[in-house]
């Protein structure tokens, strides 16, 4: 997005620049008129050297300049910079179906996942809580948001397998991590009732505070991360759950581990048919204004996730610029006043 103006009416004043370019040149004129003639030019020529005659323009030229950083931060100009993130919360929702059992990913998805996941922690700053939900045939908080590394650790360490995949109701969960106090009720998603925004379900209905939608990605404060190998298997549909984060502003990021086209896994005498639903997790990161990731090796995994700490650890955002100006014209003015008194005792 280019720079705009808050004040584009003082513009106007840049008008005045060329009548002083104008009266600079008058007055060197004016200057040369009345100066003392010497018995030959070719003396001056020899007593004022090649550089002296463009040094002594030098000075002016920046204070010029100076003039036109003051007239642009007085206009109040806003541009787009990159600058710390606000985002004070991270929830990882990972996949911990039986198919992460799965070697194709060396040691095995889980641990490779696992791996990635502590070194994304490292990564973060310290101020950035995370939280941590685990998913497989259900959705379970595994470790409320906090800024304690170590309890993160703990909680990716004490991951255990289960059966079947619920994406729906990871990003379910881990909204109503996000807002303990909306009336996120996952019961209610999957008795595919409509939702109430107005109510919760506990036990009865407990009015709350009118819930109204936001733009997705509007929410600045939180992100979720889901990782995952497999399409859903059971639990809410996970575009009804990416609905539900994108009308509160919520981004999924989205990231795929695995086979695309399907394998069968064997694992202690049973074996299961697995395959990553690239689709729908496309659709879920653009439906909430995010990002889908795939992962085919563990490097490739420690890479997505290096990536989604430099994404949430900055965002661009619009903000005003007059302070760098005026910063600016103040140090043109100063350079052009010292020059000025160096190389002829005077200041312009």
């Amino acid at each position: 997005m280019p720079m705009h103006f808050l004040w584009p009416e003082s513009l106007w004043l840049m008008a005045a620049l060329p009548l002083l370019v104008l009266l600079y040149v008058w007055l060197l004129r004016r200057k040369k008129k009345m100066a003392v003639r010497f018995a030959s030019l070719s003396i001056v020529r020899e007593a004022m050297g090649p550089g002296q005659s463009v040094r002594r323009h030098i000075p002016p030229v920046l204070f010029l300049l100076a003039l036109v950083a003051m007239l642009l931060a007085a206009a109040r100009p806003v541009a787009v910079v990159t600058l710390p993130s606000t985002q004070q919360t991270i929830i990882l929702a990972m996949d911990v179906s039986g198919s992460m059992r799965a070697t194709d990913v060396q040691p095995n998805r889980m641990v490779a996942a696992q791996n990635a996941a502590k070194s994304f922690l490292t990564e973060l700053p310290r101020h950035v809580k995370v939280g941590i939900v685990a998913f497989a045939g259900s959705a379970q908080v595994a470790q409320l948001p906090t800024v304690n590394r170590e309890d993160l650790v703990t909680a990716i360490d004490r991951f255990q397998m289960q059966r079947a995949t619920a994406t729906g109701n990871a990003i379910v969960i881990s909204l109503a991590t996000l807002f303990p106090d909306a009336g996120i009720d996952l019961q209610q998603l999957q008795g595919g009732r409509d939702r109430q925004r107005g109510f919760a379900i506990d036990g009865e209905k407990k009015e709350l505070k009118e819930f109204k939608p936001v733009p997705p990605g509007s929410y600045t404060s939180a992100a979720i991360i889901m990782l995952t190998d497999g399409q859903r298997t059971t639990g809410v549909d996970p575009l009804e759950a990416a609905k539900l984060a994108a009308e509160r502003g919520v981004r999924v990021y989205t990231v795929g581990i695995g086979t695309v086209d399907g394998e069968t896994i064997g694992f202690e005498g049973w074996s299961m048919r697995v395959r990553l639903d690239e689709e729908t997790l496309k659709a879920v990161a653009s439906k909430t204004a995010a990002e889908y990731f795939y992962a085919g090796t563990a490097a490739d995994l420690k890479k997505v996730y290096e990536t989604l700490s430099s994404r949430l650890t900055v965002e661009k955002k619009e903000t005003e610029v007059s302070a760098l100006l005026a910063m600016a014209a103040a140090a043109l003015a100063l350079l052009s006043a010292g020059l000025s008194l160096l190389w002829f005792n005077r200041i312009l």
